[in-house]
């Protein structure tokens, strides 16, 4: 695998950056994946958008312009041999002298890398997956996407152990979202999801259910959720870049709805399914006729 690497195109096992680099140390940094269909990144400059604002709320000067951003990413997917992938990449603060305090003057490290996209299995689609619940004990600035993850990877670890596509997290008795997804539920026909703020990412997958439930007409809210409402409702879904669009048929041992993918659910899969094809993947396909 080719990644980049502070300016450096290289081999994987060639990449590497000092242990005072204050990612490591710290976890002070920022990331994005973006989703590439038929070697087109989708809505890249959604993503560009959403790190630039992470890069300013945590004061990481931006290192390169959109324009370079493009191009880099873009050479990376080159450079790759498979078509579909999620290109990850990260800058974090640079490399300085362990200091709680944000160093002065240091050059950020930036570094990208791509894999291939897997999306959710044939069985999961067919039957959905289960789910745990926790408490969302993050911290309080979950709409900044910051390489410091260990309290999503301790609530993904959860329902790994238990055999579960994800954790469903409740803060005060409200879904806010799951470990690495957003969360939704459906009631008599009717989506709903939490409002995007300060304590859920807001996924870029989640802009794609709203435009394709407008293109499908279906009803679409966007409200506080308790956690009573989410064990009742006829349908519970789970989205992000990699899953596209899950359901979540058993929560902590508990059915919902008829323990099964709902029609909601099937006639939104189907709908993300089309939007793939006829736009996700539109730029290349232009580009070859």
């Amino acid at each position: 695998m080719t990644v980049f690497l502070n300016g450096k195109f290289m081999p994987i096992e060639e990449a590497k950056v000092p242990v005072l680099d204050r990612g490591f140390i710290f976890g002070d940094g920022i990331y994005e994946l973006v989703p590439v269909y038929s070697r087109a990144p989708f809505r890249l400059e959604g993503h560009l958008a959403r790190m630039e604002r992470s890069l300013s709320e945590v004061q990481i000067p931006n290192p390169y312009s959109r324009a370079e951003w493009t191009r880099i990413i873009e050479q990376v997917i080159d450079k790759q041999p498979f078509d579909d992938q999620g290109v990850y990449w990260q800058v974090t603060r640079g490399v300085a002298k362990r200091d709680h305090a944000f160093p002065k003057d240091l050059q950020p490290t930036v570094f990208i890398m791509s894999n291939p996209l897997v999306n959710p299995s044939k069985d999961i689609v067919e039957n959905g997956g289960k789910a745990v619940t926790s408490k969302d004990f993050r911290w309080h600035r979950c709409d900044l996407k910051t390489i410091s993850l260990i309290g999503n990877c301790m609530l993904r670890q959860m329902s790994a152990e238990a055999g579960a596509v994800e954790t469903l997290l409740f803060r005060d008795g409200r879904l806010t979202e799951a470990s690495a997804s957003n969360a939704y539920i459906v009631k008599d026909g009717v989506i709903a999801t939490p409002p995007k703020d300060h304590l859920i990412l807001p996924g870029i997958t989640l802009d794609v259910v709203f435009d394709i439930v407008k293109r499908g007409n279906l009803p679409m809210e966007v409200r506080e959720i308790t956690e009573a409402e989410v064990f009742a409702a006829d349908e519970v879904w789970v989205t992000s870049s990699s899953k596209e669009v899950v359901a979540i048929v058993e929560i902590d041992g508990k059915r919902i709805g008829a323990g099964k993918p709902g029609p909601v659910f099937r006639k939104a899969w189907q709908l993300y399914q089309d939007f793939k094809n006829e736009v996700m993947r539109a730029k290349r396909q232009a580009q070859a006729a």
